[in-house]
């Protein structure tokens, strides 16, 4: 932990995209487990609200993309309710992103362009889980894999229709780094009238 420069106000990026990008690679090149890994907070309309952990596969100042069966809770609570929140923890830094904003659906095109990319295996798979449905058994699931891998055995497997991207647009981002005595850092970045402002929170 100690390799870590301390977070403070009058050294992170003004842009919180940047601070993001900073870390993040950090974390991708000091060997640290799924440094993509990151925890999901979605809600019904009715404010149920349900948490998972998704892989995040891209980033940019437009926000953050992850991809699912848009059958899938999760997807169906983003039409609902289209406000969500992010968490990386890497606990091997000890430092952690929250991010909060609304979530929009990928466009066509640009989940296709994923879905090319992605393994044969994985293509597969996303045609044979209705993600989040009830299943008799692992067998039925198996079933429907090997039903697929006949169906376009030699040929491309084309992208489901019911799966797809979703890109979260930060409204707001705090990042937390472990400090001595319980004495943590916390520098939060909050959009208003279409500007980043930089603020410390008690920890």
């Amino acid at each position: 932990m100690g390799k870590y420069k301390d977070l403070s106000e009058k050294t992170i990026a003004t842009d919180p995209f940047i601070q993001f990008d900073l870390w993040y690679r950090e974390h991708s090149t000091a060997g640290i487990a799924i440094p993509e890994s990151v925890s999901l907070a979605t809600s019904s309309i009715e404010g149920r609200v349900s948490v998972r952990t998704v892989l995040l596969k891209d980033y940019n100042e437009n926000g953050f993309i992850f991809f699912t069966n848009y059958n899938s809770r999760k997807a169906k609570q983003i039409s609902s309710n289209n406000k969500s929140a992010l968490l990386f923890y890497w606990p091997e830094s000890g430092r952690q992103v929250r991010i909060e904003g609304s979530v929009e659906k990928l466009s066509e095109e640009e989940s296709t362009a994923y879905h090319k990319k992605r393994p044969r295996e994985s293509q597969l798979s996303a045609w044979a889980s209705t993600q989040s449905s009830v299943i008799p058994d692992r067998k039925h699931l198996e079933d429907q894999y090997n039903l697929y891998k006949n169906k376009f055995y030699r040929k491309p497997v084309e992208k489901p229709g019911s799966w797809g991207g979703f890109r979260i647009i930060p409204i707001w981002f705090e990042f937390w780094q472990n400090g001595k005595y319980r004495l943590h850092n916390r520098i939060t970045y909050s959009l208003k009238n279409s500007i980043w402002v930089i603020e410390r929170l008690a920890p």
